[in-house]
């Protein structure tokens, strides 16, 4: 998506700064990305009956960027660290997942913001939205009790290679 590289426009993984840059000026930015990967979408997957239903190509080899720029473009909200690394709100956190094709999203907060009792409602519904987009999503807890989602492709061909 060479435009929006060009312009420096990262989709929120909440890891980042609370505020991205002006409200307006981002929501307009992330709108053009996700048009951007559904034009994408369109032109590589057009043997597909839906082509905007399976993730393309660009989105497997960078599925945080992906699953990140879903979700913002969802309206779901990104938490959000200061400089220190102290996580100061709560939304949705993107990263890497255990294995290389996966992406974990989880649901944090700065201590007492009650992120843990919103958890399963809100990745439900960030569950909801990926699999719209063709990503599979499973709802899992881990240690403590708190609970994460596993995002991965589609089974049988929403890989590049086929698997």
């Amino acid at each position: 998506m060479g435009a929006e590289a060009d312009s420096g426009f990262e989709p929120a993984t909440g890891d980042g700064p609370p505020d991205p840059g002006p409200e307006r000026a981002r929501a307009a930015s992330v709108r053009t990305a996700f048009a951007g990967l559904l034009q994408i979408r369109r032109l590589t997957n057009a043997d597909r009956a839906d082509p905007e239903s399976v993730p393309a190509p660009w989105e497997l080899h960078r599925p945080v960027r992906a699953v990140a720029l879903a979700l913002e473009a969802a309206g779901l909200p990104a938490s959000a660290v200061d400089p220190s690394g102290r996580r100061t709100a709560k939304g949705y956190r993107v990263a890497a997942g255990s294995s290389p094709d996966t992406v974990r999203v989880e649901w944090p907060g700065p201590s007492g913001s009650g992120a843990a009792y919103e958890e399963e409602g809100e990745l439900t519904r960030c569950a909801a939205v990926l699999r719209e987009l063709g990503w599979t999503a499973l709802l899992y807890r881990g240690p403590r009790g708190r609970r994460f989602l596993e995002v991965e492709p589609p089974a049988g061909g929403g890989r590049p290679d086929g698997r």
